[in-house]
């Protein structure tokens, strides 16, 4: 039996969808910072409408976890527990820094990848992913740190590609002249969220709605979940 899965990601001024049903893949992609409450159900109720399918016929749930803005994370996080709780889905948590690497692989070839999202207060989220085989390994892990911090933790293999909003936001970065690929991803997609779960998926790493936390990478921000169904 074909697996359908539905992904969503709000974590960044990005809000999007993406659906893989009878292998074929639909999204729908759209720059909405202050509307992400407003758009994300409409937008899922979109594609299934699409492909003549309800939630209940979803096998999968598939959501961008972070790191992003506050707000957005908790929206994503929020939408997907509820979706998820609702029509009883196993989900899979997706890092938002790690989909824009699987972009650059799948759109450039890219194998070794700098994600760097801007977080404000002369901060980025930023990670270093290099591939191996189907899967990304962190050769530098999520954090959130200054641009000046970032640089020295790059790990300079030939042919990185660089992704993200962080690059562009902060001058630290190219004053460096460093020889990387400044690439012209700058936000996540949750269609490229996809592959990376069918991965996990794979590997037995699902969750259910009641498990799924949000990655804000600051300490100070606290999260609740929704109570347990009685």
């Amino acid at each position: 039996m074909m697996t359908t899965i539905l992904a969503l990601d709000t974590a960044t001024e990005a809000c999007s969808v993406a659906l893989l049903h009878n292998e074929k893949i639909s999204t729908l992609d759209e720059i909405s910072p202050r509307s992400h409450t407003q758009r994300i159900l409409p937008m899922v109720d979109e594609l299934l409408t699409q492909a003549n399918i309800q939630i209940k016929d979803v096998n999968y749930l598939v959501f961008g976890r972070g790191p992003g803005s506050f707000t957005g994370v908790r929206v994503g996080v929020s939408v997907a527990q509820g979706l998820a709780m609702g029509a009883n889905l196993p989900v899979v948590a997706v890092s938002n820094l790690k989909a824009m690497a699987e972009e650059a692989y799948q759109k450039l070839g890219a194998e070794n990848v700098i994600a760097l999202i801007d977080a404000r207060m002369n901060e980025v989220y930023f990670a270093q992913f290099s591939r191996n085989g189907d899967e990304w390994n962190e050769i530098v892990a999520e954090q959130v740190c200054s641009p000046e911090a970032a640089i020295q933790q790059f790990q300079l293999i030939e042919n990185t590609v660089v992704v993200g909003t962080g690059w562009a936001a902060y001058s630290q970065f190219s004053e460096q002249n460093l020889p990387l690929v400044v690439s012209e991803i700058t936000l996540p997609s949750s269609r490229y969220m996809l592959s990376i779960a069918q991965a996990e998926m794979a590997k037995g790493n699902v969750q259910s709605a009641l498990e799924i936390e949000p990655v804000y990478l600051r300490n100070e921000v606290t999260w609740e979940k929704l109570p347990n169904k009685r």
